[in-house]
């Protein structure tokens, strides 16, 4: 095999476990996962997880990482899609993308792992630069709407969102997104 293809398998395989991890913590939670369900999920051997991953805490890591940067990019092509909105059109986009989130255990495994985070020392840098990509892009939407000081009201709209996003999760039923996104904003 050539240098660049085992690479390739590399980070293929390095991408499997990684979301074979996501798949099981949304399924069975930080509790329920073990090297054997992900391994059963990435199609790979034990060895394999073990050597590309020796520690749970650094398989964690690496995949609330993942996570966190195609959320990001997820994100950041809404904002570019809507760069030219209105508080309230800004808003409603917000609820309209919490509304179309399945209520899947993709969702759940996020929440998962930041209350891990809260329990293990190891992953709250993680997590940390998680919370920073997204009050980055908050940022960047609250200045592009002309919100003065948009530094300082990104966490908080971070917070809300995330907040009615597992309100929607743990209830099961949709949490109108737009009307306190924009008291928020608009108290900005």
């Amino acid at each position: 095999m050539a240098p660049a293809q085992a690479r390739k398998g590399v980070v293929n395989t390095r991408d499997a476990i990684l979301r074979a991890t996501l798949e099981v913590v949304g399924e069975q939670g930080v509790g329920g996962l073990t090297n054997r369900r992900i391994v059963a999920a990435a199609g790979v051997s034990l060895g394999t997880l073990t050597y590309h991953f020796p520690s749970q805490t650094e398989l964690l890591r690496e995949a609330m990482l993942l996570f966190a940067e195609e959320e990001t990019a997820k994100l950041a092509a809404i904002a570019d899609a809507h760069s030219a909105l209105s508080i309230e059109q800004a808003a409603a986009v917000v609820e309209h993308v919490i509304e179309q989130l399945p209520f899947g255990t993709d969702d759940l495994a996020p929440h998962e792992l930041y209350l891990q985070a809260a329990r293990d020392p190891g992953l709250r840098e993680a997590s940390a630069r998680c919370f920073a990509a997204y009050d980055d892009l908050a940022t960047t939407i609250l200045r592009a709407l002309g919100v003065p000081d948009p530094e300082r009201f990104a966490g908080p709209v971070v917070a809300l969102i995330a907040g009615l996003q597992l309100r929607r999760l743990s209830t099961g039923t949709d949490v109108p997104a737009a009307e306190p996104l924009m008291m928020l904003l608009r108290g900005a």
